[in-house]
């Protein structure tokens, strides 16, 4: 598993730390999974339409299989994700949203705001995300009906 990751400058921390648990756990389950973090790399301002283009762009030209972008609140990360076609972002609040969000919509990017959750929150909705797969079935009629 390939995972592209970005923040702005309000989810640097919460990123930094979610990689660590991230390296922990889901090396674990699958040894060749890679993290790749386009930025920002610091808590200075930075333009977030930018970096969620660039996460989107690399799921879409399948350099990640998924990506995870973290904002102050996720949405005006989630918002700049679901513009590039073929995405299919979903913010999530809580393990539940985030695994519904792969099983039921085969999302390939998660998006959540450092502002609204706490870190043990934040690395439980990853890795809720990154361990479940796709149902398919009737719902992959459904995601075809989104792209």
């Amino acid at each position: 598993m390939r995972i592209i990751i970005g923040c702005d400058h309000a989810g640097f921390e919460i990123k930094q730390l979610l990689k660590e648990a991230m390296h922990k756990t889901l090396l674990k389950r699958n040894p060749e999974t890679t993290f790749q973090d386009i930025g920002c790399h610091s808590t200075d301002s930075v333009h977030y339409p930018e970096i969620a283009k660039t996460v989107a762009s690399g799921v879409v030209e399948k350099n990640a299989d998924y990506g995870l972008l973290i904002c102050g609140t996720g949405i005006g990360m989630c918002m700049v994700a679901n513009k590039v076609n073929g995405i299919r972002a979903a913010l999530c609040h809580d393990p539940y949203t985030s695994m519904m969000a792969r099983q039921h919509n085969d999302a390939n990017i998660l998006c959540m705001g450092a502002r609204v959750l706490t870190p043990y929150q934040a690395i439980n909705i990853a890795q809720t995300f990154f361990e479940t797969d796709f149902l398919g079935g009737r719902h992959e009629v459904r995601v075809k009906m989104i792209d």
